[in-house]
C-alpha cells in the first residue's frame, strides 16, 4: 500500500483568527495568508497543516455543515520542550483570549498536559515529558 500521512486539514470560520492562533504556536504561513481562502503551514517530518474557510469547503461540497457541538472530535498535539513551557504557552494563549479547555496538570502517563481551543473550537493539546525521555 502506498498511502501515507500527509497533512491535517481544518475548516475555519475566520481565517484571520485561525492564522493568528497557529502563528502563536510557531507555525509559519506566508504573508497575506489571513486574506486567503486556503493556506498551508509546513509541520515537522514533511506533514502540513491545511486551513480552509467554510466558504471554500462549501464551494466543492455544498452540503457541508459545521459540527453542531463545536468540535471535540480531533485535536492537534503540540510538544513543548519543558513542563514550564506547557504552562507558559497555555497561560499566554488564555491571556490573549483563547479558551483554556484543560488547565496544565501532571498527567498519570508522565506528561505535563493542557488543552486550549482554537478559534473554531478544535482542541490543541500541549504536552512535555515530566522526566527524562
Amino acid at each position: 500500500m502506498s498511502t501515507r500521512f500527509d497533512s491535517v486539514g481544518l475548516v475555519v470560520s475566520d481565517m484571520r483568527a485561525a492564522v493568528a492562533f497557529y502563528r502563536r504556536l510557531g507555525m509559519v504561513f506566508p504573508d497575506g495568508a489571513e486574506e486567503q481562502p486556503h493556506v498551508e503551514a509546513k509541520l515537522g517530518g514533511g506533514a502540513r497543516l491545511l486551513l480552509d474557510t467554510e466558504e471554500t469547503v462549501r464551494s466543492f461540497h455544498p452540503g457541508w455543515r459545521a459540527p453542531r457541538d463545536g468540535g471535540g472530535r480531533a485535536s492537534l498535539v503540540m510538544r513543548c520542550d519543558t513542563p514550564g513551557e506547557v504552562d507558559a504557552v497555555y497561560e499566554g494563549l488564555v491571556a490573549d483570549g483563547y479558551h483554556g479547555e484543560l488547565k496544565p496538570w501532571d498527567a498519570f502517563w508522565g506528561q505535563r498536559y493542557a488543552v486550549v481551543l482554537d478559534p473554531d473550537g478544535n482542541a490543541v493539546d500541549l504536552f512535555a515529558p515530566l522526566g527524562p525521555v
